[in-house]
């Protein structure tokens, strides 16, 4: 009791105070039991190929394809990143709309994928222009880099039909 003889209210407990975060997606391995998760282990598949392929080519064309390896590499760490939280269950620890984090996440990787297949298809189809830098005309891409290239390119498609179609489930969540 205080002076007046009234009685103070106690303060209010922070941890019931914040809204509870919005997902719908399970937590924990759950998450690999539906389709947004077996998207995002494909993403990560494929992803990983790609990054690989186009390493393995030894870059011929670093302006087109530095930016394919800069996409393909940070878009898988960023899904390795994202499938982990869901795996560890931090989504439900932290407050936020994760329904439209997936949507915008899935957005703009697709965005930046798509870009980057386009390029590495362009790259792949310069495999009959001939350099002038030497006095023989060497095809700008071996038949070896040519080959490889052409697997990044459908691996490339493949990954960005993979955040397509995770873009589309993120969107039905998000948007009901």
């Amino acid at each position: 009791m205080s002076a007046g003889g009234a009685s103070v209210p106690p303060p209010p407990n922070p941890a019931v105070s914040f809204p509870a975060p919005r997902v719908t997606l399970p937590a924990g391995p759950d998450i690999l039991r539906t389709y947004s998760g077996a998207f995002v282990c494909l993403e990560i598949l494929f992803g990983g190929l790609v990054w690989i392929l186009v390493a393995s080519s030894n870059v011929p064309l670093p302006l087109l394809q530095g930016w394919v390896m800069f996409v393909s590499v940070t878009a898988f760490f960023f899904s390795l990143l994202f499938l982990g939280m869901f795996l560890s269950g931090m989504v439900t620890q932290i407050d936020a709309n994760w329904n439209f984090l997936d949507f915008a996440y899935h957005f703009t990787v697709f965005v930046f994928y798509f870009g980057a297949f386009l390029l590495e298809a362009a790259a792949t189809s310069l495999h009959d222009l001939h350099c002038n830098t030497t006095m023989t005309g060497q095809p700008l891409l071996s038949d070896n880099q040519y080959n490889i290239n052409v697997a990044a390119s459908i691996f490339a498609f493949m990954t960005t039909a993979c955040y397509g179609c995770s873009l589309g489930l993120a969107l039905r969540r998000w948007r009901p």
